[in-house]
């Protein structure tokens, strides 16, 4: 990681484990592209990435979208692990909570809209209860990257977003690469440029449900999470700067436990920052686990934080959704790995501003297998 976004703070165990092996892959993969709608005057290109495992996830140009991930489970059938839609214009409907896409140039919430740098005070949308929620109105969720195939493994995005864009400041460069390997892993390797101070806070906000659509909810999977606190948060969502141990609350994932267990007992469910146990290079961080499928995906990350939202604002509602079903509340969880919400107002959280002549960095990769 760069020096503008050292992660771990000093009290955080170093509980290094063994990161996957990404070197050893299958020796059939593929990369495939097909064309998927136009918006804004540009091609929305869909490309799919194969190994010779039953693995394969699809990735829209438009907002690095991942719409389907299928993985086999322990009877060797192969399902779709994501949520998402059948179309573009599901992407763009009003109220599409993120499915699969790439969140920037601020993951989670700034509060009030508003944050100081270098003695400006900057103001965003508030798009989220009076905050600024994952990039603005329009995010990088919202745009068309530049996709380039890198091999028949990896496809690269870039995005060019000018100064002042949805109010923050500096020109960035990022790039995203999207890769396959024959150990099903889906690496996700992000870096970012600036030539003025900016915050940043890059992540994927895909929708897991490792049933592949037999569960409606994903109240019955198990969850481990490597974090002995959480960042305390208001009725908007917004840290308090309090990091309470989870040890004795409905918080505590440290041992795998089901999701449903506890949720009665968070208000408005699981929508909380773990911070996590660890330090700045790529770690195990946490896993989650359907036992009637027998799917099994671990977390692995160099970030300090994890959101796990688990659904709590799906209603059966959004149009256009694959096969046309309906999304009921919990039909599925997220594991946003990411710097803390609200970091540019919180001094002693982790530093997420980025520097002119500094590199942004940061690989998550999840991991599938059955057991």
């Amino acid at each position: 990681m760069a020096t503008a976004m050292v992660s771990c703070n000093d009290n955080a165990a170093n509980t290094s484990e063994k990161t996957p092996d990404s070197t050893t892959t299958a020796a059939k993969m593929s990369l495939t592209q097909a064309p998927f709608g136009t918006t804004d005057g540009k091609e929305v290109i869909e490309y799919t990435l194969k190994n010779a495992n039953g693995v394969s996830v699809t990735i829209l140009n438009y907002g690095g979208t991942i719409t389907h991930l299928i993985t086999p489970d322990k009877n060797g059938t192969a399902g779709d692990v994501v949520l998402g839609y059948d179309s573009l214009s599901g992407y763009q409907q009003t109220g599409n909570p993120y499915f699969g896409s790439l969140i920037g140039r601020y993951g989670n919430r700034i509060a009030n809209g508003k944050f100081t740098l270098d003695g400006k005070t900057y103001t965003l949308a508030q798009n989220n209860n009076g905050n600024s929620l994952h990039g603005g109105l329009k995010g990088f969720d919202k745009v068309v990257w530049t996709g380039t195939p890198v091999s028949d493994s990896s496809l690269k995005l870039t995005y060019d977003a000018k100064d002042g864009e949805e109010g923050y400041p500096g020109n960035l460069h990022t790039e995203v690469v999207y890769t396959l390997t024959g150990n099903n892993e889906l690496k996700i390797e992000y870096k970012a440029t600036s030539d003025k101070a900016t915050p940043i806070n890059l992540t994927n906000h895909a929708y897991y449900n490792l049933s592949a659509g037999a569960d409606s909810t994903v109240l019955d999977h198990e969850l481990m999470l490597k974090a002995d606190k959480y960042t305390a948060v208001n009725d908007k969502l917004i840290p308090t700067g309090k990091l309470p141990d989870v040890k004795g609350t409905p918080m505590d994932f440290t041992t795998s436990k089901r999701i449903g267990n506890d949720i009665a007992k968070v208000p408005g469910g699981f929508d909380h920052n773990w911070v996590l146990n660890k330090g700045a290079g790529l770690e195990l961080i946490g896993a989650l686990y359907h036992p009637a499928s027998g799917r099994y995906m671990e977390v692995f990350t160099t970030e300090p934080g994890i959101q796990f939202y688990s659904g709590n604002f799906l209603d059966g509602t959004l149009k256009n959704t694959k096969g046309g079903k309906t999304y009921v509340k919990h039909a599925g969880l997220c594991l946003e790995t990411q710097h803390f919400p609200d970091s540019p107002n919180q001094p002693s959280f982790p530093n997420t501003i980025l520097k002119p002549g500094e590199t942004y960095t940061q690989t998550t990769i999840y991991k599938f297998s059955t057991k």
